[in-house]
């Protein structure tokens, strides 16, 4: 099964995890990309080194390289939703950045 992904989108309309993705240089973005597609194609079946589970629903697209990149999504209705994105700066995942992916995921 192939898997759809959407970006989380707010109700005014702004779309973070587009905007943090854009934010990228090109070659990191590159890598966000193959990632993605790497999670498309193999939803929950897709494990470490490419995602974690970090709470009860939420799971991180973990992307390495220069930039660390992280990107928490969750499965819902039948697709792959992407809240929130961030570049890691710590060996654990700042709870803060949870939180935000928390407060997204209550929107949806």
């Amino acid at each position: 099964m192939s898997w759809k992904i959407i970006l989380f989108e707010s109700r005014r309309g702004d779309k973070p995890v587009e905007e943090f993705i854009n934010s990228l240089s090109n070659s990191t973005a590159a890598k966000v990309a193959h990632n993605l597609d790497l999670l498309e194609s193999y939803g929950y079946q897709l494990g470490m080194p490419h995602v974690k589970k970090i709470h009860k629903e939420i799971f991180e697209l973990r992307i390495r390289g220069i930039d660390e990149i992280r990107v928490l999504y969750v499965f819902h209705k039948n697709r792959i939703v992407l809240l929130h994105g961030f570049k890691k700066k710590s060996q654990k995942t700042p709870e803060k950045e949870i939180l935000t992916a928390l407060k997204r995921l209550a929107l949806l």
